[in-house]
């Protein structure tokens, strides 16, 4: 199968393909090692290639994706007797004694792992720049950023190498890679995608595993693969009345549909993410939808402390983890993951819980918009994608930091009111996503817009909790009201 033959087919299609014995897994499979030794080192996605081994794969015949290739993120989905290093050195040594439900669910589904892709440590940051693998690139402009935490997997995605890729999103990850890149990224309500057996609930319920797609049938069919609860797993929640590759297929009944376009905490909006939105609300009305500016009302500033007490927590965690099972010393993390697991070994158990116990209020804001509303559009991230460096930690802040960690200095931190202003400047250019997060309500990224200078600029949709069926149909009829397939072909002949 030749390389340029393989870049015209989503993963539907090439399963139908094999299925039917026009071309052999093999072949799919080669075509696609073909595409990531002509790309990956103008992006670095790939961090792990596993290609002798998937060309030997097997898989069985009659899976939805049988001999299709994909990646998977480094982070979670882990697969027995490989490394899953959560992008850092700390983790270097995490060999997965068996497979994650998700790559269980996969590899029954049919599909070829070719490897791994990066993350930043942790999956903490939108942006995919890890000491431990350095930065991916973004395909549409490699001296950008493609986003994170599913960076790597929305650079390969966009760039051609596999039709799908492995992602997760504990507070964009999958949205905001899959904005500036181009592609379609849903993640899904909490609890209909298994985390087990390792956690029951990833990031106490705030992230769920899925992928970033090329086209919205390909989410829809992969998400049929994934959905559905393990054993042990701490609830249930109910299934679609069909598959999710069927019900994609029916147009979505007139919505009503609550448009906004200003951060939920006051921070600047480009004008090209609020020109996406707009562009796409005109056409909603042009599809027959209602459509009228309004907004989940709830405290911005209160969602983004929640959010990153979250971040606090897990991170101080994972350390402790990574140095009890893996032999990990400080030195083996970035400064600022240690300045985070620092503010969680010291913030205080009663401010934690009362944080938690917080992300009721936004789920019950949320819940009284939907019933007035049947989804929300606003834009997946805020700015459009920092240059590849433009986010390290600027030296004087390191230095602070620094000094933070010798005085040990973290209670000090948490009564200053220093951490509001860290909630934002972490927050400030993606302000969006984290709210789907927080409620545990699918959310989207469709890829609506393009800057005159041919960045790509995704919106958001979010709908209430289990009705990932309305948000595929939504996705299905704006992909064919405005095809966006077609610009990958430019994208091929730029990388």
């Amino acid at each position: 199968m030749k390389q340029s033959e393989y870049l015209r087919y989503d993963a539907v299609a090439l399963a139908d393909l094999i299925r039917r014995n026009e071309v052999s897994a093999r072949e799919v499979s080669e075509a696609a090692i073909s595409r990531a030794a002509a790309v990956n080192s103008k992006l670095n996605a790939i961090c792990y290639p596993q290609f002798s081994e998937a060309l030997g794969q097997a898989y069985p015949p009659d899976g939805t994706f049988s001999g299709v290739p994909m990646l998977l993120k480094d982070l979670s989905q882990e697969q027995q007797g490989h490394p899953c290093t959560f992008g850092s050195r700390g983790l270097k040594n995490n060999v997965a004694r068996q497979d994650s439900e998700y790559v269980r669910r996969a590899r029954a589904g049919g599909l070829v792992f070719l490897g791994r892709t990066a993350t930043p440590e942790f999956g903490l940051k939108a942006v995919t720049e890890s000491r431990l693998w350095g930065p991916s690139r973004n395909p549409w402009n490699t001296d950008l950023t493609p986003g994170g935490s599913s960076g790597g997997s929305g650079a390969a995605v966009a760039a051609g190498i596999v039709p799908m890729a492995g992602a997760n999103d504990g507070g964009g990850s999958i949205r905001i890679p899959a904005a500036y890149t181009g592609l379609f990224g849903l993640k899904p309500s909490r609890g209909r995608i298994s985390s087990g057996p390792f956690v029951g609930e990833a990031w106490t319920g705030a992230s769920t595993d899925h992928v970033v797609t090329r086209t919205v049938r390909d989410s829809a069919a992969m998400l049929d693969v994934l959905s559905g609860p393990a054993v042990g797993d701490p609830f249930v929640i109910a299934p679609p009345a069909a598959p999710y590759a069927e019900m994609m297929q029916q147009s979505p009944r007139r919505l009503r549909i609550g448009v906004f376009t200003s951060s939920p905490y006051d921070t600047d909006v480009a004008r090209e993410c609020v020109d996406a939105v707009e562009d796409t609300a005109r056409m909603l009305e042009a599809l027959g939808h209602d459509v009228e500016y309004a907004r989940p009302e709830f405290d911005g500033m209160a969602l983004a402390r929640c959010y990153l007490g979250l971040y606090f927590g897990e991170v101080s965690t994972l350390m402790d983890k990574a140095k009890a099972e893996f032999g990990a010393r400080d030195e083996d993390f970035e400064l600022d993951t240690r300045l985070l697991a620092m503010l969680g070994r010291t913030m205080p158990m009663p401010d934690y819980v009362r944080r938690r116990q917080q992300w009721n209020d936004f789920a019950r804001a949320l819940g009284t918009f939907f019933q007035g509303y049947d989804m929300y559009l606003c834009p997946t991230a805020g700015q459009l994608p920092a240059k590849i460096g433009e986010l390290d930690t600027p030296g004087h802040l390191q230095l602070a930091a620094r000094l933070m960690l010798m005085l040990k200095a973290g209670k000090l931190v948490h009564r200053s009111g220093q951490v509001d202003q860290m909630a934002l400047e972490s927050l400030t250019r993606t302000p969006f996503t984290q709210l789907a997060n927080l409620t545990g309500t699918p959310a989207m990224s469709v890829p609506m817009y393009w800057t005159a200078s041919g960045l790509p600029v995704g919106v958001q949709f979010g709908a209430p909790h289990g009705d990932e069926t309305t948000l595929l149909q939504m996705a299905a009829q704006l992909e064919e009201a405005s095809p966006w397939f077609g610009r990958y072909e430019l994208l091929e002949a730029m990388v």
